[in-house]
């Protein structure tokens, strides 16, 4: 039990290329990292390998973090997660000034409570009628909440990016990107600066408007995840190399017009 409880504190989501959780592994020198809901670094996946890269300037002597959890959850969740999983409270200056907290939690709390519900019993389909079904239930609360959730809030932003994931498993491209646009300005809001979530978000968005022949678009779109990703990911990263084969092939169609 002890040795459990030790791997449930030290081990790392490893994500794939999209920021999906594919399973866990320890990297003993990364866990001694600390933990702030505002840090200075990130940390990517190459496979298994475990990237540490730091989103902006770090002092001489200064602490290198990560986070630990989700940050888009609003304070008291974050504080709720910290302490049940690693048994301390955060006492970052986001915690402290619970910031953004009232877009995060913005609307209605008897509809913004039931999308949080819907979202959270989504479990990942295995087959598309299972899309299907979770897409038609989406399509039926972002429609019944239409003016009366704005998409900051984050269970709102939650249930598009559930919908923009089931229309591109239906290949339903034009909708897939209609639900895309809707989250760039809360994934802007929430992850401002360099984050590797809101690199892979324009990368998606950008391969949709690719797909429907909006090359200027897709190549702005791509110039903004370029620009973070460098930073997030490096050059080398293998999800660098296909958003610029993908940024290479809009700008040729863009010369052929």
């Amino acid at each position: 039990f002890p040795l459990f409880l030790q791997v449930t504190c030290n081990c790392f989501t490893i994500s794939n290329g999209e920021m999906q959780d594919v399973g866990v592994g320890l990297y003993p020198s990364m866990s001694l990292l600390n933990h702030s809901c505002d840090p200075n670094c990130v940390i990517i996946f190459e496979g298994y390998q475990l990237l540490l890269r730091s989103v902006r300037e770090i002092q001489i002597g200064e602490e290198l973090t990560i986070s630990y959890i989700e940050s888009l959850m609003p304070t008291s969740e974050r504080q709720k997660q910290l302490v049940r999983q690693y048994c301390f409270e955060c006492n970052c200056l986001l915690c402290q000034n619970q910031e953004k907290d009232s877009e995060k939690l913005a609307g209605e709390e008897h509809d913004w409570k039931e999308v949080k519900d819907a979202v959270n019993k989504v479990r990942y389909p295995k087959s598309k009628e299972e899309w299907k079904h979770i897409l038609a239930r989406c399509q039926n609360l972002l429609s019944s909440n239409m003016g009366r959730l704005p998409d900051t809030n984050i269970y709102q932003l939650k249930m598009l990016d559930c919908a923009m994931d089931a229309c591109i498993n239906l290949e339903s491209w034009e909708e897939a990107l209609c639900y895309g646009l809707r989250t760039l300005e809360p994934y802007r809001l929430y992850y401002p600066g360099f984050h590797p979530l809101r690199a892979v978000q324009l990368l998606r968005v950008g391969k949709l408007q690719y797909s429907q022949d909006m090359f200027p678009q897709a190549l702005e779109t791509l110039k903004q995840a370029y620009n973070i990703m460098k930073v997030t990911h490096g050059t080398d990263h293998s999800l660098m190399k296909t958003l610029m084969e993908i940024k290479e092939e809009c700008e040729a169609m863009m010369r052929i017009q």
